[in-house]
């Protein structure tokens, strides 16, 4: 497939045969638009009524079945789910790594979880990241992860972002002492 844009020259270089010959000149045909030129539309349409997983600006996943998009990229999904993932590094969740031990001779990294939404309408704004879900590969765990509640999941990965979120205040409170300027460091409390 040829990458042409629309300032490329004509494939005619030279004066066409029925000009040599006496005749007339066949009207100018009007430019088209090569394909590469209509890609956002054409896209989505053909991802509609598949499987996709978008990720989302505030780090939410979510997989779903495509149904409609509009022009703003608004897409509207039917059986939604929101996939939770916690990695097994806090304290609370170390007794449950030990007891999980492997998982398809994989080291067991965490749980998994998916919490259905049904209908779901994203807006386009907030759209990171959108693929197609391979159906083949769909029903696999990941490897080393398990599948538990989803409430446990959350509540661990809640942890998980409160460690290291005070991990990160700890290691910036450090490097001011040294003088370094972290983000918000410079702020002036009143």
């Amino acid at each position: 497939m040829e990458n042409l844009t629309i300032h490329d020259p004509s494939p005619q270089q030279g004066a066409p045969m029925s000009q040599t010959l006496g005749r007339a000149p066949p009207p100018q045909q009007p430019q088209q638009l090569p394909p590469q030129m209509f890609t956002t539309a054409a896209q989505l349409l053909d991802l509609t009524d598949k499987k996709l997983l978008i990720c989302l600006r505030d780090g939410r996943k979510l997989t779903g079945i495509l149904r409609s998009w509009d022009q703003f990229g608004t897409f509207g999904f039917c059986a939604a789910a929101a996939a939770a993932a916690a990695p097994l590094v806090s304290a609370a969740t170390t007794h449950i790594c030990a007891s999980a031990g492997r998982h398809r001779g994989f080291p067991v990294k965490g749980y998994y979880a998916d919490k259905s939404h049904g209908i779901f309408l994203v807006r386009g704004e907030n759209v990171l990241l959108l693929g197609e879900i391979d159906l083949d590969k769909d029903d696999d765990t990941p490897a080393g992860y398990e599948m538990a509640d989803f409430k446990a999941v959350e509540r661990m990965a809640k942890e998980k972002k409160a460690t290291d979120k005070s991990r990160e205040k700890n290691k910036l409170k450090k490097l001011s002492t040294l003088g370094f300027e972290g983000e918000n460091l410079g702020e002036i409390l009143l």
